[in-house]
């Protein structure tokens, strides 16, 4: 193993996408808020009974996002999880098209 040279790999930025997962962008999105969420629950101090209080929201959501089970929100969900503990969201999308793979042919 130590003779071996390692082959660098530059990710996408986007871990899901970088393991082929079909809804790579929804999951990065939700990624991203749920740590987002996570910031503002430390930040405040808040345990999932006080965030439930504060929010309206389940004390186990706060627990499943701290645990990252993101797959029973939507990201309108965590948006608003976030608006309920005072941040604002601003959301900049950017399309453009898939990269494809040329082969090329021989023959």
């Amino acid at each position: 193993m130590k003779g071996e040279k390692l082959e660098l790999v530059r990710g996408s930025g986007n871990a899901f996408r970088d393991l082929g997962r079909e809804n790579a962008d929804l999951e990065q999105l939700k990624a991203l808020l749920a740590a987002e969420i996570v910031k503002a629950l430390d930040r405040e101090e808040l345990t999932g009974r006080a965030a439930q209080a504060q929010t309206g929201f389940a004390a186990a959501d706060f627990s499943r996002i701290r645990n990252a089970d993101l797959s029973r929100f939507t990201a309108d969900r965590l948006m608003s999880i976030l608006n309920r503990l005072g941040s604002r969201v601003d959301v900049k999308v950017r399309v453009r098209p898939i990269e494809t793979v040329q082969t090329e042919v021989r023959a």
